[in-house]
């Protein structure tokens, strides 16, 4: 079982979360951040996963440290859970339309953290959630998960909808690098760590 169980506790917030790579979608997400919530469970069922993430932050300050924080926890969870990376796909890329909106999203599980992304938004904030925390959650899991990430919003005039096509798409990402296609470590160099 390709599992892991995280917890992360500061003076600013308290995060758990369990995760099952090779799920079949039993999604329970509290954030305290609704939207954030909604887009995390979507990520989850489009990367076929068994994710729970319980968080309680600051939110009477902001959004900032929730967010982030969701952001390292999992990313920690998603390394924990690959172990050794034997027989995974490791790349993936794809294109995921949300009505207008149209984001492009692809992966490398490469134990080299990079984050490209490209920021659509003109609102400042989808529900509670801040948009410019959206980088920053994703920041977060690249560093802590170890993998490079490019994210580009190629077009769209609703914000919510430029949203959930980038968090779907890296769903259908992770989903896909996480594959086991083999039994072989997916490098050239005979080395992912």
């Amino acid at each position: 079982m390709r599992t892991s169980t995280m917890k992360r506790t500061t003076k600013e917030t308290a995060i758990t979360v369990a995760l099952n790579l090779d799920g079949n979608r039993k999604i329970s997400i509290d954030t305290g951040i609704p939207f954030f919530d909604h887009m995390l469970e979507a990520m989850a069922f489009y990367a076929d996963f068994d994710l729970t993430i319980k968080a309680v932050g600051d939110l009477v300050i902001d959004d900032h440290h929730t967010v982030e924080d969701v952001g390292i926890v999992l990313g920690q969870a998603f390394k924990e859970a690959l172990g050794d990376k034997v027989g995974i796909r490791r790349f993936a890329d794809n294109v995921t339309p949300m009505d207008e909106a149209l984001s492009r999203v692809a992966l490398d599980i490469s134990n080299r953290p990079v984050l490209v992304f490209t920021n659509p938004f003109t609102r400042e904030t989808l529900g509670t959630l801040s948009t410019e925390t959206i980088k920053e959650f994703f920041y977060a899991f690249t560093i802590n998960a170890a993998v490079t990430l490019h994210i580009a919003n190629l077009y769209g005039e609703n914000d919510h909808h430029k949203a959930e096509s980038i968090f779907k798409g890296v769903g259908r990402a992770l989903n896909q690098a996480v594959e086991l296609v083999d039994n072989t470590l997916p490098s050239t160099k005979g080395s992912l760590v």
